[in-house]
């Protein structure tokens, strides 16, 4: 379903639609607008993601940084080898 809306736009706003739509890129502004929402949405929800990440805390590791170093260490010399 659509709703016929009327929004006001600064010019470097406007501009920046009519080139989208001039560009070929976009068929039309609402095209060009219902795109930025669409981001707008999902960086929102990346957002909430991220935030929610941050109030959980850190997780417990499973292994040290002297154990991921070693291991690095380790597999350094089959790479050589492997001509990596």
């Amino acid at each position: 379903m659509t709703t016929k809306m009327s929004i006001s736009v600064t010019g470097v706003h406007a501009k920046l639609i009519s080139n989208a739509v001039k560009s070929g890129q976009y068929a039309s502004a609402s095209e060009v607008v219902r795109e930025a929402l669409r981001q707008w949405r999902r960086e929102e929800v990346i957002d909430d993601l991220i935030d929610e990440g941050i109030a959980s805390g850190f997780g417990k590791a499973d292994r040290s940084v002297e154990t991921v170093i070693a291991a690095a260490r380790k597999q350094s010399p089959a790479k050589k080898k492997r001509g990596a």
